[in-house]
């Protein structure tokens, strides 16, 4: 592979144009690319609520409303031309309100008091319609239109309309933040500076073609639109830091540029493909979880670092002899010392930094699983219209989640008499089905098609339930349980449920099982790849201790500091931190086996130190700054929580190498000489 790669520099400005031309094609493949800002289609096709969403579909012209909206202050002909108008939105179906439920020539003191408060209550009026997918912009801006200032919308739609217009702006936000930030780091940690421009065109080249190649996918999550890129930079640029600084290295020996690359490219190699393989297998691991937004995340984040690995080691050196020049005539006096005496200090506290750690570990270990999650999008900010809306609308009508249940057709007599143990729930307010609107003793050829399209389809019967919930928590999740308890004692497993709780109630169970898996998967895999590197026993665990200890701390924070998760921001961390971070022991490590071989533990240990803590410190800085970045100017609690930990988990991980992994390797030096391959570890005479 190194011959071939060397090989390739013959061919250099035809490489240079190749890589070029596929950027730029990826470049505008990318805006075929469809984005889906919908997590739920990201569920199992068999999971029970995907199952009754599709037979909904199937069977009914409208799904579960998704979106609210009130009227203040009006009369009942006032609130029904407010509807007529809502209706006529492009996008919006399924309305309901108070007409269509009871017959509007009834006295409202004659309504049951339940049912009329969940549509019109201290004058007052709330629709519920929903958006279909694709629509939520357009429809919502609409629906503003025509409610003006003084009343209220809120619902999913809004939600994802908010993700589909915050999404692009915050992604360029965090680009006109991060490449700065960016070139500032490598500016400091380089003596040229033309360096910075040949790394970030590197991965930008890669990123590119990455990007376009999503087409042939068809459609990407939102989460991969945002993160996949800016994780792709942060991670692989280590890669092209690594090539040219050893390309420098030996500028100084060899007079020939040409084989100067050519040695660093075989001086390089080992420890890049080690890097991107621990990577790879880490981020290969997401695309096993049942819950596809890790597979979607997944794909990209692995094709991202295979391209950029190719790049690095074909497009970077073939840039690199063709323009070299540059870097020698732009070359300045270093900003920052790249060699620091700090190894002794370190040495010092290894004994106390390991107390602190055993201390410290079981606590993190426990109190990461116990964290309070969120399965869904969380709470909107109460400070914007949306969470002021959202707020006043469930002040007024109180809390609403709806939930439908479809039952076969058919046998009105057993409708009816679910229909009532369902009402007698705690958190059902109302419900909407032909028994407790129409009643059993009116035929239903008594009504008009139309009429008849709301209740029943050719198979099922339709029961809607008003539920004072919210969309997910105990409360909600235990009343999904008692539902589908009540429908399979009556109509064993030929009911359906759906609903946004019934499918996060969903989601939690799958994501809690793909979290012992994927993180299995990754340990192992990982693990794999550190034997073959080291040919070892006991480094790989000590590496993945070292890395795993910052993740358990990392993810132990929001319990202690009592704030809630987003649990998919948790899974995706907990893999994405060690796949990422781990590289930086592996460097470390790398280093220290070899300076073993020359001198006594303690004094290698020390060197190690003082010849790599600026290494991993600037790709630890980076990443970490695209972490705090993403946290910083996204609206979206997942991208903000994967943002968070990932800034946080960086910093702990770099603490942790630099401490904890010198202290491990001094105390496990005999052990690691015995469990490893030809150490050729330095024997004092």
């Amino acid at each position: 592979m190194i011959d071939f790669l060397t090989r390739l520099l013959k061919h250099k400005k035809l490489i240079v144009i190749v890589f070029f031309a596929l950027a730029a094609v990826g470049g505008i493949l990318q805006f075929g690319v469809s984005v889906n800002y919908n997590m739920t289609d990201y569920l199992p096709k068999e999971s029970p609520s995907t199952e009754a969403i599709d037979i909904m579909e199937e069977e009914f012209d409208e799904e579960v409303a998704n979106t609210r909206v009130m009227i203040r202050d009006v009369t009942i002909q006032e609130a029904l031309v407010y509807k007529e108008e809502l209706e006529e939105i492009d996008g919006v179906s399924g309305m309901m309100w108070l007409d269509d439920v009871v017959d509007l020539r009834t006295p409202l003191e004659m309504i049951d008091v339940d049912l009329l408060e969940t549509y019109y209550k201290n004058d007052n009026a709330l629709f519920t319609f929903e958006v279909e997918d694709g629509k939520e912009v357009p429809a919502t801006n609409a629906v503003y239109e025509i409610i003006g200032e003084d009343n209220a919308l809120a619902g999913d739609a809004l939600e994802v309309a908010i993700s589909q217009e915050a999404t692009g702006k915050e992604t360029m936000n965090a680009a006109l933040i991060l490449v700065p930030a960016v070139i500032i780091i490598l500016l400091l940690s380089t003596t040229s500076w033309a360096e910075p421009i040949f790394f970030l065109t590197a991965i930008g080249v890669s990123i590119l073609i990455n990007l376009g190649t999503n087409v042939f996918v068809g459609e990407i999550s939102f989460i991969s639109q945002s993160v996949a890129p800016i994780l792709q930079l942060a991670v692989s640029l280590d890669y092209a830091i690594f090539l040219l600084h050893r390309f420098e290295d030996f500028r100084q020996e060899i007079d020939d540029p040409a084989e100067a690359m050519k040695r660093a490219i075989k001086k390089s190699f080992p420890a890049i493909t080690a890097s991107a393989a621990t990577t790879f297998f880490g981020f290969m691991a997401l695309t096993f979880m049942s819950f596809e937004i890790g597979a979607d995340l997944g794909i990209n984040l692995v094709k991202g670092i295979l391209l950029s690995f190719l790049s690095v080691m074909i497009f970077l050196p073939a840039l690199t002899l063709m323009f070299y020049r540059f870097i020698d005539k732009t070359q300045h006096k270093p900003f920052i010392p790249s060699k620091y005496n700090v190894g002794n200090f370190f040495v010092k506290f290894r004994l106390p930094m390991l107390i602190l750690i055993a201390i410290v570990i079981v606590p993190a270990f426990l109190a990461q699983s116990k964290t309070d999650f969120i399965y869904g999008m969380g709470e909107l900010p109460e400070d914007t219209r949306e969470g002021i809306d959202s707020a006043e609308i469930e002040e007024a009508f109180g809390k609403f989640t709806p939930m439908v249940l479809l039952v076969p057709k058919g046998d009105l007599a057993r409708e009816e008499k679910l229909v009532q143990d369902l009402e007698d729930l705690h958190y059902v307010k109302s419900s909407i089905s032909y028994t407790s609107a129409v009643g059993i003793a009116i035929p239903t050829e008594y009504l008009d098609e139309e009429e008849q399209e709301q209740f029943f389809s050719e198979n099922y019967s339709r029961i809607v339930l008003n539920t004072t919930t919210t969309s997910e928590g105990d409360e909600a999740f235990a009343l999904v349980e008692d539902v589908r308890d009540l429908a399979e004692a009556y109509y064993g497993d030929q009911y359906y449920a759906t609903g946004e709780s019934v499918t996060l109630f969903d989601m939690k169970h799958i994501v809690e099982k793909d979290n012992v898996l994927v993180n299995i998967l990754t340990v192992s895999t990982i693990a794999l790849v550190l034997f073959v590197t080291f040919k070892s026993l006991t480094l790989p665990i000590v590496l993945l201790l070292t890395i795993q200890a910052s993740v358990w701390i990392n993810l132990a924070v929001p319990y202690f500091t009592q704030d809630p998760l987003v649990y998919i921001g948790y899974l995706i961390i907990s893999i994405v931190q060690l796949a990422a971070t781990v590289d930086y022991a592996i460097l470390f490590s790398e280093d220290y086996t070899r300076k073993r071989q020359d001198m006594p533990a303690i004094k290698a240990i020390t060197e190690t130190i003082n010849d790599n803590i600026f290494s991993i410190a600037v790709p630890a800085s980076i990443l970490s700054t695209v972490g705090f970045t993403l946290w910083a100017t996204s609206s979206d609690p997942i991208i903000s929580s994967i943002g968070i930990l990932l800034g946080r988990g960086t910093l702990l991980a770099f603490t942790l190498v630099v401490l904890l992994l010198p202290a491990l390797l001094i105390v496990l030096d005999k052990v690691i000489e015995k469990t490893t391959w030809k150490p050729n570890f330095y024997k004092r005479k």
